[in-house]
């Protein structure tokens, strides 16, 4: 068959069997097909779309385009989380060790950061001496002894979704519903998960700004999960403010931290209990969510959890008295307070733009190429809705090098308004899309404010 005539057949809006998309796909991961031949075949996607049987071929081609993980060594059902990227998105740093103090396999490859999303793999490396590189076979180990290992991507794993994603990157193609989701879900599959639970980011700090594009995207990645025989949650979360109080890799760690601890109720601790209680019940280790969340908050409350963190880091070759000493941490040589310039209600206009801030102060990359400064970052004292008056703090930057303070300020000053109606609280949960249809876990137990 020829690459052209799969172009125009996908141009004219028809269907692609699997056997022309596994061609197509194989052959430009091999370098046979042209860049140009791939861009128009990316736009022709962009503008006819994929149906669910395409885009499900087109996961599991990408997914077998290299290496695959085998953790069949692993007892139990292997459930993953993956987050469609946010700011002050902590909830891996929690969410591991509270599934895994449940006794469900957290075997987790990660990324770091680009731009204005953080990396859970940079975080974790904050810690003194943490390494997030491990041979199959410690991996494999450490996971059997301990339910629970994060490590970062390596290998040759998806090699056609990166040299696809590149394309896309350069094309105008980024934002289609079948790429997008055939790139998510192909590599959470590569990667050995037999279920998964999806956060699925929906706002300014995130990928998808709108509510209902998000949800379709959802919606998206759970029937090609159910497609291809991996039963998937997909929770969609707001993202128009920073999900914790901490932007920055040290900083996002000491908020994971003392989240565990018992000190940071809110949003995080919310929604890495909803999460988790989902990834329990997909790992049979609970009948019902309402189960799961009380197993879950019951180990969060003992300091089991905050245990098997410290137990990660030392089978890591990290210092795990970091759980108690949060100056172990990287800190930076300086840090300003911003505060209200009047009294009156607080709104955050611009979440990425809050992570473009931190990503400014050195905190994260502009390039995959950047090096980044693990000790800075910036904390936020309010959120939308939070009454305020005028001097009390709003921000506080941690920074290294203060020629860049005038920029962050703007940036800042652009990102946050105070007005003097009282502006309602963002909900945290938007839509849980399950196999079986939509849900509300609100309707399942009691939970706080936060969810509406």
């Amino acid at each position: 068959m020829r690459v052209v005539d799969l172009i125009v057949k996908k141009r004219n809006g028809l269907a692609l069997t699997g056997e022309e998309i596994a061609a197509l796909i194989r052959g430009y991961t091999a370098g046979n097909v042209t860049d140009y031949q791939m861009a128009a075949f990316c736009m022709a996607v962009y503008f006819q779309g994929m149906d669910l049987e395409e885009t499900s071929h087109l996961t599991m081609t990408m997914a077998n385009s290299g290496d695959t993980v085998d953790l069949s060594e692993i007892p139990g059902i292997k459930v993953d989380k993956h987050s469609t990227g946010g700011v002050g998105d902590t909830v891996s740093l929690i969410l591991g060790p509270l599934v895994a103090a449940a006794g469900v396999p957290v075997a987790k490859m990660s990324g770091r950061g680009l731009g204005h999303t953080g990396g859970t793999i940079d975080k974790l490396e904050s810690i003194p001496g943490f390494t997030a590189t491990l041979g199959r076979e410690e991996f494999i180990k450490q996971v059997n002894n301990l339910h629970l290992a994060v490590v970062g991507q390596s290998g040759n794993l998806v090699p056609a979704d990166k040299k696809l994603y590149a394309l896309r990157d350069v094309t105008g193609t980024v934002d289609s519903l079948p790429l997008i989701a055939s790139s998510i879900m192909s590599k959470k599959i590569a990667a050995g998960c037999q279920a998964m639970v999806l956060d699925v980011k929906a706002g300014s700090g995130a990928f998808m700004k709108n509510v209902n594009d998000s949800i379709k995207l959802a919606e998206t990645m759970v029937s090609i999960g159910k497609k291809v025989g991996r039963e998937t949650v997909a929770v969609v979360s707001q993202m128009d403010e920073p999900l914790g109080n901490a932007i920055g890799n040290a900083l996002e760690v000491e908020e994971a931290i003392l989240t565990l601890q018992g000190h940071r109720p809110g949003p995080l601790r919310d929604l890495s209990l909803l999460l988790g209680a989902y990834m329990l019940k997909l790992g049979k280790k609970v009948n019902t969510l309402e189960e799961g969340h009380e197993l879950l908050t019951k180990l969060l409350d003992s300091g089991e959890v905050l245990q098997k963190l410290a137990q990660m880091i030392e089978a890591q070759g990290g210092n795990p008295e970091v759980i108690n000493d949060l100056s172990l941490l990287p800190q930076a040589r300086w840090k300003k307070e911003i505060t209200s310039w009047k009294d009156g209600y607080v709104k955050i206009k611009d979440a990425q733009n809050l992570g473009l801030a931190a990503m400014l102060l050195g905190a994260g990359r502009e390039t995959k190429e950047s090096t980044i400064d693990l000790a800075v970052g910036l904390k936020l004292h309010q959120k939308t809705g939070a009454q305020v008056k005028k001097g009390q703090p709003l921000v506080t930057l941690y920074y290294n090098d203060e020629d860049k303070i005038p920029g962050v300020l703007k940036i800042i000053k652009e990102s946050l308004t105070i007005t003097e109606k009282r502006i309602a609280s963002l909900p945290l949960i938007h839509e849980v899309i399950t196999c079986q249809g939509r849900e509300n876990p609100g309707k399942l137990f009691t939970l706080n404010e936060h969810f509406v």
